[in-house]
């Protein structure tokens, strides 16, 4: 049934692949081209395929091959494979928002559009990752992390035909559906490595794999873009990103489903996604709320703003590209440094040290401003990327480490959403206050304020899943779920001792599953 689904979706994409190939004596250029019949049967036919395999991945708890896979996958080289697959699913969903950047001066020639039309793009694409990653996230707390992995997958699949829209209103609902995949997958995969790993060695794993991922998929974005673009224009880069979602879904056999999921799913009643407002997760959602949202509006805001900035200030500028080139290349030595200081230090620590680099440098060019000493001002935009590179690569291993079993997805989800938000009011109120005196120095001490704020609050409320789990382990974990989802307001530490209801043994690895 899945695989019927997939061929199903696969032959309406086919279709309009062949169609764009056909525009090849118009220069690819399909404007205005107006919705044939047959382009129509091809949507039917994705939408038919996407709605046939999602129903064969979701499946009644202790059912079908789902929660089979979930009790196998705890051999090192089933990790490894486990590793490899999610991180070349995170490249993948990276590679989907990284392309808006590369796709918008081609598709505002062919659409003859105005800098403001074409800017809807950005914002409905992440406006559709903040609902993805609502949507993403809840789904993950109830019907998997492996089907919501995959019907993410299937989105992706379907919606590559945003590359043969004839109309740019039709482009921005492809978009829009594509970034509800993409931010829909990246809480999932936290979560499920969370549940999947070693405790002692899946932080530096993660804090990697989220840094690395980010860079490797806006990379693959610029290569497809530098090679193809001059060929074939705009639109094939969204059809050459079609092998590598088939080959995700080809590889989904080695994403088994998590066995904490399987076995939380096992316990009577549901936890609401309001748990995540409520005692005792109260704090440690409005800590991480605060360092998600002070990264988006850096982020989606001040550094959105950046390259023009520093362009216009003359002879002391730098161009947007080489930017763009620092921020990936930063973000490589930047995430192994992090990886190793949350893995052998302290995550909370980490956090902090992050988020006090990314204020030191906003700080910096708040002084100097754009204008300023032109070492000075490099080196201030080089350690922003570095801080900011090294805040996204923590915030989301983070949260899938501090919140229990039955809310992981929903909170991963929700942060990332948080985060994703900045692009929707980040870029507008940076826009006002630029022109307001002061310019790039007020917003550069704006967004330094609530930055410093989160970091703050991670040193002070935050929680530190390197020193819970010195001393406590899944027992202790299946204690609170056990009291969420009765209701109970009882620490789970005061339940995990010899009196705990029986979990799982640990394996070779000292890991329970």
């Amino acid at each position: 049934m899945f695989w019927t689904g997939v061929a199903l979706t696969s032959a309406g994409v086919g279709q309009h692949v062949w169609m764009f190939v056909d525009s090849a004596s118009m220069g690819f250029h399909m404007a205005m081209g107006g919705m044939s019949e047959v382009m129509w049967a091809a949507m039917a036919a994705i939408v038919v395929g996407v709605v046939i395999s999602g129903f064969a991945v979701v499946r009644p708890p202790g059912a079908g091959p789902a929660a089979t896979a979930a009790t196998g996958g705890k051999s090192r080289a089933s990790r490894h494979g486990l590793i490899a697959v999610l991180s070349f699913a995170l490249m993948v969903d990276q590679m989907k928002p990284a392309t808006l950047a590369f796709i918008q001066p081609g598709m505002r020639t062919e659409f003859h559009l105005s800098a403001a039309e074409v800017s809807w793009l950005p914002t409905v694409a992440l406006s559709g990752t903040v609902l993805g990653s609502l949507l993403g996230g809840r789904a993950a707390d109830r019907i998997g992390r492996r089907a919501t992995i995959l019907i993410a997958s299937l989105l992706f699949l379907g919606t590559t035909v945003c590359g043969a829209m004839p109309t740019f209103s039709g482009v921005l609902v492809m978009c829009a559906l594509m970034g509800t995949a993409a931010g829909g997958m990246l809480p999932v995969v936290y979560a499920l490595m969370t549940e999947s790993l070693p405790p002692g060695r899946r932080a530096g794993i993660m804090v990697l794999q989220a840094g690395l991922t980010t860079t490797g998929g806006y990379m693959a974005a610029a290569g497809l873009a530098a090679v193809l673009v001059p060929l074939s224009g705009w639109r094939v880069l969204w059809f050459a990103q079609l092998p590598l979602v088939l080959i995700l879904i080809g590889l989904n056999r080695w994403i088994p489903e998590s066995a904490a999921f399987t076995a939380q799913q096992a316990q009577p009643g549901r936890v609401p996604a309001a748990t995540l407002f409520k005692r005792p997760q109260t704090v440690k959602t409005l800590v991480v709320s605060g360092y998600a949202l002070a990264w988006g509006l850096v982020y989606w805001g001040f550094i959105t703003f950046l390259p023009s900035q520093l362009e216009a200030s003359g002879g002391k500028g730098m161009s947007a590209a080489t930017l763009l080139f620092i921020s990936s290349l930063l973000s490589v030595p930047t995430c192994v440094v992090a990886a190793w200081l949350y893995m052998r230090w302290s995550a909370k620590g980490t956090m902090v040290v992050y988020a006090a680099l990314t204020v030191a440098a906003l700080l910096t060019l708040a002084v100097v401003g754009m204008d300023g000493s032109r070492p000075v001002l490099l080196t201030a935009v080089m350690l922003l990327f570095a801080g900011t590179a090294g805040v996204i690569a923590l915030i989301g291993p983070y949260t899938a480490e501090v919140y229990p079993v039955a809310i992981r997805g929903t909170a991963g989800g929700w942060a990332a959403a948080v985060g994703k938000s900045g692009g929707a009011f980040g870029p507008p109120l940076i826009a006002l206050v630029l022109s307001a005196p002061g310019g790039m120095r007020t917003a550069a001490v704006l967004v330094a304020l609530p930055t410093a704020v989160a970091g703050a609050a991670v040193a002070l409320r935050g929680s530190d899943p390197r020193a819970t789990a010195q001393h406590d382990d899944d027992a202790t974990l299946d204690a609170e779920l056990d009291d969420l989802v009765r209701g109970e307001a009882v620490p789970a530490a005061e339940k995990a001792g010899p009196t705990t209801p029986a979990t799982p043994a640990p394996d070779k690895e000292g890991t329970a599953p």
